[in-house]
């Protein structure tokens, strides 16, 4: 006789079998129970334009993608401790979490600073504090992704001002400031300054790792966040590619030549659930990223077609019910990534969706990247879902209808003007009620939140950082003000003051500032000063 399940362990169906859509993608894309071959196109190979079928010949036979474990928290020191850790188990990249203000430009003893210090990421107010964070780490063997925007410029010019003391040319530091200040205006809200400003720093940091450091990346073009504030493949796709576009269109504008500054420019994805549209999505986005450099920009050099990028799994995916169920979708994404063909990859730790991750999360995240790698066998050909049906009839869709958004986007006047009138973010906002509304009615199932529920699914470990970082860290920074020349940090910042008014690319005003000990919240009240602040329609 079949037994019944006790009443712990049953399903909740929440009332009965939901009515499930299987017939659209994640993003809303209509699917066909089966594909045909798609119309023919010309051969593509990988490593050749337009990259469909990734950037490089040999793929990761060549050489694997670099994992990334996105890390920061509490102080500086705390962090280098996690770095080392990570870089022990087997990461090959490190990738920075700043606090958020850090990221909107405040020193940790600043009023607007207060209890969220080191929270969210490590807390950097100055040349001591970056000394720390990297303390013991080689800058010349190792590649630093720092997730910073509005006060890029401000921690690339400590990244060199350490890199300086440990004997390191600028021409052998390789990494990459995320430095994208169009999608803050659209997704994450982290600005400082206007955004006429804003470009400026952003493309300062361009013009200048373009003549002085050709190893670093000086922006990674975002889409994740726009991803995870709830737009569609295809959105992300478009919004990512139209704020490139305003970003090559702003160097040129100095007179850059675009082969100077294209090699370098990066790009950052989310790798959602659904692996085969994400498949499709970074197809669509290499192949129109190739399209729009050789025809709207002419760009010559093969390496300025090439859209190389990150991709991050769904911090969005992520749940607090049944925690250890995220291990399964961080899998699946980090599969999604890498079919995908991603250059550099994090997974995210099955703990996020409760706080910042446990040593012991963040561990098997990165395990997770390695069995990838090492035992699934998806890194031993090149491209090895290239010619199935269904990815390259969706690969032709989603092309097609981010095509259809830039082709708005252009009407508008460009990304600038999109944004500035509430359009962007009006989508984005609509595509995310919708994707809400399918989970509330269960046309779209999310184990363990609205199916296969549980009364208890077990406790995890939550890192929480103590209070006695934030009196620490506002303690260290009185002390830098303290103990520096003063005078030689007060010149330093008259001399930015005035380089601001003026039309001077910055960053050699910045990388002075940082030298003399100036903080991080004292450059960005100078910029402040003279740029004002953002602030968006509905606070003015």
């Amino acid at each position: 006789m079949a037994r019944t399940p006790s009443r712990k362990n049953r399903p909740l169906t929440d009332g009965g079998e939901p009515s499930v859509t299987r017939d659209r993608t994640l993003s809303g894309l209509p699917l066909e129970p089966a594909y045909r071959p798609p119309s023919p196109r010309a051969p593509d190979y990988p490593g050749e334009p337009p990259y469909t079928r990734g950037v490089y010949p040999t793929m990761y036979r060549g050489r694997l993608w670099t994992m990334r474990q996105y890390a920061g928290y509490g102080s500086a020191a705390e962090s280098n401790r996690r770095y080392k850790y990570l870089l022990a188990q087997g990461n090959t990249g490190l990738s920075v979490a700043f606090d958020l203000p850090t990221q909107m430009g405040y020193d940790s003893d600043h009023p607007m600073a207060k209890g969220e210090v080191g929270k969210v990421g490590v807390a950097i107010g100055s040349l001591r504090d970056m000394e720390a964070l990297l303390d013991g780490i080689p800058l010349d063997r190792v590649s630093t992704s720092m997730t910073i925007n509005a006060t890029a410029m401000i921690l690339l010019a400590l990244y060199v001002a350490v890199a300086e003391g440990q004997g390191v040319p600028l021409p052998k530091l390789r990494g990459t400031t995320q430095n994208d200040i169009l999608k803050e205006y659209i997704a994450r809200s982290t600005h400082i300054y206007p955004p006429g400003p804003s470009m400026r720093l952003a493309v300062d940091l361009i013009e200048h790792c373009a003549r002085r450091m050709p190893g670093w990346n000086p922006i990674s073009i975002s889409g994740y966040h726009i991803r995870e504030a709830g737009a569609t493949a295809a959105q992300e796709v478009a919004f990512t590619l139209a704020d490139a576009i305003a970003y090559v269109e702003a160097a040129r504008s100095r007179r850059l030549a675009v082969d100077e500054f294209a090699p370098r420019l990066s790009f950052f994805f989310a790798a959602q659930t659904d692996v085969l549209e994400e498949v499709a999505k970074f197809r669509a986005a290499r192949r129109m990223w190739a399209r729009i450099m050789e025809e709207r920009f002419g760009a010559k050099e093969p390496e300025s077609l090439a859209l190389r990028f990150h991709a991050q799994t769904a911090g969005a995916a992520l749940a607090a019910q049944q925690p250890h169920n995220n291990v399964v979708r961080v899998a699946l994404q980090g599969l999604a990534a890498v079919l995908g063909g991603a250059q550099s990859l994090h997974t995210n730790s099955m703990d996020e969706a409760l706080g910042l991750p446990s040593e012991k999360a963040v561990r098997l995240a990165l395990r997770t990247q390695q069995i990838l790698a090492h035992e699934s066998g998806v890194a031993n050909t090149v491209d090895p879902v290239g010619g199935s049906y269904t990815i390259e009839v969706l690969t032709e869709e989603l092309e097609s209808e981010a095509e259809k958004i830039l082709g708005r986007i252009d009407r508008m006047g460009g990304m600038r003007s999109a944004i500035e009138r509430g359009w962007v973010q009006r989508e984005i906002a609509e595509s995310a009620y919708r994707y809400q509304r399918e989970v509330e009615e269960r046309s779209r199932l999310v184990v363990g939140v609205n199916a296969f529920r549980e009364a208890d699914a077990g406790a995890v470990e939550i890192l929480r950082v103590p209070p006695a970082v934030e009196r620490k860290q506002a303690a260290n920074v009185r002390a830098v003000r303290r103990n520096r020349d003063s005078k030689k940090a007060e010149r330093m910042l008259r001399r930015l003051e005035t380089a601001a008014r003026g039309n001077d690319n910055l960053f050699p005003f910045v990388l002075d500032a940082v030298r003399a000990h100036a903080t991080l919240g004292e450059i960005s009240d100078t910029m402040r000063n003279v740029f004002g602040v953002h602030k968006a329609r509905d606070e003015v």
